[in-house]
């Protein structure tokens, strides 16, 4: 095999066929395409979480609703996730990863239709309870992404999915604008109804993926996963050295080329819940509850509040016209959007704790000017320009550097490091504490800030980041340029 130059898309594996360094290409286009697809579903979870931060000006003007039962239909959404979340990893086991992704195309398209139908407060809960098992059944995008992967661009590819969650709630924020200046009963159903349009895209376009090399061979379909490495793979040798390693992560003997059938059915979930969190060996553990870790403090950082309720915290930073509001809320997108390409490009480059510790320092230091800007706006009746000013670059700051690191390597770095055997479920744990944490958030935080201050809630959310970046410092492993099945070796020697 011909040896290459060291670079950045190089990757060693740990293979005897592959003792050298491979270099791999920069992006492999089937495996980009095939990320694009299944981003979709992100794209429609982003949609469907940032859309209810300007329509909820228009539900509670139309339905005329309590800001406690605003705070609950916009949290709660994120609750009803759990339930996607915990059963996604066991269907996309059963039925493989490219089903699953057809059956959230359809949750989600029943969702949004139901919501912008409803004429009540129940009705709209129904919709959102639907909405919110579909964005649970995001955790299967994160699988499928690292699945189809190759090592070397693996930071880049399992990062589309964020950036789609990004642009879902720029397009959010940008339907709150485009369509405030409908009669309140139509604006807000048309915002929620636009989202099914990318739930059909998501459908048919389920079809033209390939399905997950490793879930393949968990089946017992060697042949085809062959194909499937071989298309997603820098070079044939490349393909048959990480089908060895995965068959030997799978438990299959190496001389097994032939087809089998599987002993691996639905009715293992309860060994493997056993495995994960009744049993675990020393690695799982702390792969486990590093993920989990990692899962809680990003949510618990606040990040939702800024998605949720951007309007009402620069209402109270002293802005007024509702127009303002909304195209300040859209600018919030648009940097949070823009950013989440940095982990794109760096994280293969300079690795994955480095973008975590910047990004956890630049957001505590956010918060804190933020909580300052609002308390200042207490000593005034109107508030000045330069006060307004500060808290707009405190919120743009805080969500710039969330997307720069924090928000897309968190779930990167959560489904490359939970082994194969036990991914879908692990994935489906973390995904629940994520959405468990960003239910809390959201359903408290219009309460806390009433009882505490805007300002000291914005306080409280800065010690929490800081937590982040102490935890990250000294207990996450760089994973950068690590095939999947290297990581749990990695985490076992520390």
């Amino acid at each position: 095999m011909e040896k290459a130059k060291e670079s950045t898309s190089e990757t060693t594996l740990s293979h005897p066929l592959l003792s050298s360094k491979v270099k791999e290409l920069p992006k492999n286009k089937y495996a980009f395409a095939s990320a694009m697809i299944a981003s979709i579903a992100s794209l429609l979870a982003g949609y469907n979480i940032g859309v209810m931060s300007g329509a909820q000006i228009f539900i509670k003007d139309d339905l005329k609703i309590s800001d406690v039962q605003i705070e609950i239909l916009a949290g709660s959404v994120h609750i009803y996730s759990l339930i996607g979340s915990l059963t996604a990893g066991w269907t996309s086991d059963c039925i493989g990863r490219r089903n699953t992704l057809l059956l959230t195309s359809i949750i989600y398209l029943l969702g949004p239709l139901i919501t912008c139908a409803s004429n009540n407060y129940f009705w709209l809960m129904v919709g959102r309870f639907v909405t919110g098992i579909a964005i649970g059944y995001m955790v299967v995008v994160r699988i499928y992404v690292a699945e189809v992967s190759p090592a070397a661009t693996r930071g880049f590819l399992t990062a589309l999915p964020e950036v789609a969650i990004n642009a879902g709630l720029l397009l959010g924020y940008v339907s709150n604008f485009a369509f405030a200046y409908l009669p309140v009963r139509l604006s807000w159903r048309t915002m929620f109804a636009l989202a099914s349009v990318p739930s059909i895209l998501l459908g048919f376009g389920t079809f033209s993926l390939p399905e997950s090399p490793r879930w393949l061979v968990m089946k017992g379909q060697l042949g085809k996963a062959k194909e499937v490495l071989t298309q997603i793979s820098s070079s044939q040798v490349e393909a048959e050295a990480q089908l060895i390693e995965i068959k030997e992560k799978a438990r299959i003997p190496r001389e097994d080329t032939e087809e089998f059938v599987s002993t691996q059915n639905c009715s293992q979930d309860k060994n493997i819940w056993r495995e994960l969190i009744m049993t675990p060996t020393p690695v799982i553990g702390r792969i486990i509850i590093t993920v989990l870790a990692l899962q809680f403090l990003e949510q618990a950082s606040g990040i939702d509040t800024v998605v949720l309720y951007s309007p009402r915290i620069f209402e109270k930073a002293g802005m007024r016209s509702t127009t303002d509001l909304l195209c300040a809320t859209m600018i919030v997108g648009l940097i949070k959007t823009s950013l989440v390409f940095v982990p794109m490009f760096l994280s293969d480059r300079v690795g994955r704790r480095p973008l975590l510790l910047s990004s956890t320092a630049g957001m505590a230091v956010s918060l804190i000017m933020l909580g300052f800007g609002l308390q200042m706006v207490g000593h005034f009746l109107t508030a000045p320009t330069w006060i307004v000013a500060v808290c707009i670059m405190a919120v743009l700051s805080y969500v710039g550097f969330f997307s720069a690191g924090l928000g897309p390597v968190t779930m990167a770095y959560s489904s490359e490091t939970i082994p194969l055997k036990l991914r879908a479920q692990g994935m489906g744990l973390a995904i629940a504490m994520n959405r468990v944490v960003c239910g809390v958030v959201a359903m408290t935080f219009i309460s806390i800030y009433e009882v505490i201050s805007i300002s000291c809630t914005f306080y409280l959310y800065a010690v929490i980041t800081g937590f982040a970046f102490v935890f990250v410092y000294f207990c996450l492993p760089e994973t950068r340029g690590k095939s999947l099945e290297e990581i749990e070796v990695l985490f076992g020697k520390t």
